[in-house]
């Protein structure tokens, strides 16, 4: 039985949606326990790792999307990068996933916590990279051809820029939890991880439904 290329994509696509979609909705759920102060800090901790094991999963995911899509695309003749040039787009997020998942094995440390800066700078390229080619696609018909496409590009350069934010709030989790650490029930600090946290769950609200349009164009392509 022959499986073609494309398929694999597709089944692979798939998983990662369902990964960043569901790991979202997991580190959600976990956040009200991190932000309990009525836990011990102990427990509160422990919630924050099962979080940050789940959330490793929907990071992983939402990396995978883009060279998923670059490639599905490329087959679907949406655009013309192949070849070479699909190898070395796939090398380098093979170098992405690489330091993301080094930032979470390190992260209770100074070092993942700076592994995770780069990986959020690698962000500030990706975005702004993914809104020019989507709208500049919009206007003149190229590098992609169909508009399904290049909105789905640009809905999932929105969703990463949410995402951002959401990785700055976990971020800030460690460095919280180390100053409760020193100062236990500190109100200042149980305040500032309370806000961040009512904060990431409005943001999350905006991702779940940003990510299902996404999850619909690709399957649609209704223009």
């Amino acid at each position: 039985m022959f499986i073609a290329e494309q398929d694999v994509l597709r089944w692979l696509h798939i998983l990662a949606m369902v990964y960043w979609l569901g790991g979202e909705w997991g580190v959600f759920q976990t956040s009200y326990n991190i932000a309990n102060p009525r836990l011990t800090l102990d427990e509160r901790k422990r919630h924050m790792e099962t979080a940050y094991r789940i959330d490793i999963l929907a990071r992983t995911g939402i990396i995978l999307l883009l060279p998923l899509g670059i490639h599905m695309g490329f087959n679907l003749g949406v655009h013309e990068y192949g070849g070479t040039f699909l190898v070395y787009m796939w090398l380098a997020f093979a170098a992405w996933l690489a330091l993301t998942w080094s930032a979470f094995f390190a992260r209770e440390t100074d070092l993942g916590i700076r592994l995770t800066k780069i990986d959020e700078a690698i962000r500030y390229i990706v975005i702004p990279s993914l809104f020019v080619i989507g709208v500049y696609s919009f206007m003149t018909g190229a590098p992609l051809t169909q508009n399904w496409y290049a909105a789905k590009v640009v809905l999932y350069g929105l969703m990463l820029c949410i995402g951002l934010g959401l990785r700055f709030i976990m971020r800030h989790w460690t460095t919280i939890f180390r100053a409760l650490a020193e100062k236990p029930g500190d109100a200042a600090l149980e305040a500032k991880l309370a806000s961040e946290l009512r904060i990431g769950r409005g943001l999350a609200y905006v991702y779940w439904i940003g990510i299902a349009t996404t999850c619909f164009l690709g399957a649609t392509k209704p223009f």
